[in-house]
């Protein structure tokens, strides 16, 4: 009778228990689920998870690491200091942190003082207590790990750390979305860092590239092949793209370098200009002189026809009739002159629509475009922007005569981002710009113009709310202390001086702002 007295009192106990809990977990959830709806800030949605998980559970200390490469840095914590935050950096696959991102399963510990694979790297725990239990769960967003939550809690008969470690998983569930934009930001910075580091390898090692040309992008490997192929022989060639994507270059590496090449601006001239350049003219009076046109004057050469949409229907059928016969007349001329000349054609308009409206000549449309080359808009070819942000430094740094050595991060963030609706011409006259306005050995931020800092800051934050000034504010002084910290390799005191700033507010702003410092200790 005693016993089941006993028993039932037990599971009455324990009925309690899991009814508290149950409560607690609703608490939790309830509290991170609204966060989550009302937190425009990643960083701020991380800090109060873990405040909450702090007054509801009781716990000691709490991490939130994201995955960059093949490491986890703390993002956001809860009781660290500045110091244990920068300690806080794991590889994948090392430590309890570690192997849970790598094999994407939760692990529970209940006494980290007995448990040889848990590292304390942090230091925030002094000397590790006994009876002081780890929960750590991956945070998994489309099936890959892109994080980890970790919590500290005093561990007693009262506590349930496999409930612990379920809930922990479910807040995790809740976070992934919101946190796979900073794990994905990460993810392209290092995809372009990789990428334009293979495109200096490759460049270097001379594989075939148009030595007038920079990138290596698969869109410009196609317009390689396009004038490797179309360089061999004399037949015209068509270049499409937008304006300042090139089209002068491309059409330059497709000419006979031992040739002259001469261009023909469209848009430039009135058509009676337009076809006295090119054809020249004969006098009609003991007053006036006769012309020789661009086509006499280029024999063997290159002629290039620079927004040839621009030219008048008669003028285009003029053209049309040289590429037809080689032969063409002077205005006012009454026999044919012969003249071996290439004819490369290039425009940014919609030929197709002007073919439909009667704009454009079909014959001449017919004998340039079997040899079509597209250039590609800067904005889909985001692996060479910094490539060619590079060489354009190195070209003005050689005119002002400067020894600017490099881009930083921020500003390279910020060229990565920009649209370039006038492309690479647009791109150059950025960095020439930037190159001129510069004292340091690096391009910053705000060396850039204005509008590019602009779309920076006011580009589309979480859950599609537009920046505000106050995030404009965030944004610029993140990135120049990321940027103080990358020229002291992480050193913190010495980044607080170049700012001009006591350590304890630099320290306030890197945790404000979850700026990982470790993270700069092997950056350039």
């Amino acid at each position: 009778m005693q016993i089941k007295q006993t028993m039932k009192k037990s599971a009455n106990i324990a009925t309690q228990e899991d009814v508290a809990y149950d409560d607690l977990e609703m608490s939790v959830l309830h509290k991170i689920s609204r966060a989550v709806v009302l937190r425009k800030n990643v960083s701020e949605l991380m800090d109060e998870t873990l405040s909450i998980l702090h007054s509801e559970m009781g716990l000691l200390r709490g991490t939130i690491t994201m995955r960059d490469g093949n490491y986890l840095f703390i993002e956001a914590s809860h009781g660290m200091d500045a110091e244990s935050i920068k300690r806080g950096v794991y590889k994948i696959g090392e430590g309890v942190t570690g192997k849970v991102a790598a094999s994407a399963r939760s692990i529970i510990i209940e006494d980290i003082s007995k448990d040889a694979d848990f590292l304390n790297r942090t230091k925030a725990r002094g000397e590790i207590l006994k009876n002081s239990a780890f929960v750590c769960v991956p945070i998994v967003y489309i099936e890959q790990v892109i994080g980890t939550l970790s919590i500290d809690r005093p561990h007693s008969d009262a506590v349930n750390l496999t409930r612990d470690c379920e809930l922990l998983e479910t807040v995790a569930n809740i976070l992934a979305d919101a946190l796979a934009r900073i794990y994905f930001r990460h993810e392209e910075r290092n995809r372009l860092l990789d990428e334009n580091r293979r495109l200096k390898l490759e460049l270097s090692a001379g594989l075939m590239r148009p030595k007038n040309i920079v990138g290596n992008c698969g869109a410009m490997q196609k317009v390689y092949s396009c004038i490797a192929k179309y360089s061999s022989n004399q037949n015209p060639i068509f270049i499409r793209g937008e304006a300042g994507t090139g089209k002068e270059l491309a059409a330059r590496a497709c000419a006979d370098p031992a040739g002259i090449f001469r261009v023909v601006n469209c848009a430039a001239l009135p058509d009676y200009a337009l076809i006295s350049e090119i054809f020249g003219y004969e006098k009609q009076s003991p007053t006036k002189f006769s012309k020789r046109g661009l086509f006499e004057d280029s024999q063997s050469g290159t002629v290039f026809f620079d927004e040839v949409a621009e030219m008048s229907l008669p003028a285009q059928r003029m053209l049309s009739d040289y590429i037809r016969t080689g032969t063409f007349r002077r205005i006012n001329g009454k026999t044919d002159i012969t003249a071996r000349v290439r004819v490369i054609c290039a425009s940014s308009a919609d030929i197709e629509k002007m073919l439909s409206d009667g704009t454009f000549d079909r014959a001449l449309y017919e004998q340039i475009a079997p040899q079509s080359i597209h250039i590609p808009a800067l904005r889909d070819r985001k692996s060479d922007i910094l490539l060619l942000a590079e060489h354009f430094l190195e070209k003005y740094n050689a005119i002002y005569k400067k020894n600017i050595k490099r881009i930083s991060s921020p500003a390279g963030n910020m060229l990565i981002i920009y649209p370039w609706k006038n492309n690479v011409r647009e791109l150059e006259n950025c960095i020439e710009r930037a190159v001129m306005s510069t004292h340091d050995d690096a391009i910053s931020g705000y060396n850039l113009p204005k509008e590019i800092r602009s779309a920076y800051t006011t580009r589309k934050l979480p859950f599609g709310e537009e920046a505000d000034f106050g995030a404009m504010k965030e944004a610029f002084e993140r990135d120049l202390i990321s940027e103080a910290l990358r020229s002291t390799r992480g050193n913190a005191a010495a980044a607080a001086r170049i700012l001009n700033l006591s350590q304890r507010i630099l320290n306030y702003k890197i945790k404000n702002y979850s700026i990982n410092t470790a993270w700069f200790k092997n950056q350039k």
